[in-house]
């Protein structure tokens, strides 16, 4: 299995900005590309000062940036933040395939068991 060495402090971050929907669903509108606070909380029914809030954890965790040009402040997703946590991710999905192919292939090996004790 390959290890992958990741920040525990960046990774608790990442995943603890991923566990609110609302902050899922900004980051869903910013993979179309950048935007303002204002388009941000358009879909949501809940104040600026709310929305702010969620754009700050998901900036601090590393997941968006905000540009500056004078009063425009467009939000825009960070690819690397979300990179280390697939490829923490990817490690567990490696395991799992391995375990569930060894699982198939005792599955198989038991049904090859049982048709030939039906043939004897």
């Amino acid at each position: 299995m390959v290890k992958f060495q990741h920040s525990e402090e960046t990774l608790d971050s990442t995943f603890q900005a991923l566990a609110d929907p609302t902050r899922r669903k900004i980051l869903m509108q910013l993979v179309s590309g950048e935007a303002t606070v204002m388009e941000l909380a358009e879909p949501f029914q809940m104040s600026l000062p709310g929305i702010s809030k969620h754009i700050k954890v998901l900036e601090k965790a590393g997941l968006i940036e905000r540009g500056k040009s004078a009063q425009y402040r467009p939000c825009r997703i960070k690819v690397e933040a979300l990179e280390e946590a697939n490829q923490w991710l990817q490690q567990y999905k490696q395991l799992w395939e391995e375990r569930l192919d060894r699982l198939d292939q005792y599955l198989m090996e038991l049904q090859q068991s049982k048709g030939k004790k039906k043939n004897v």
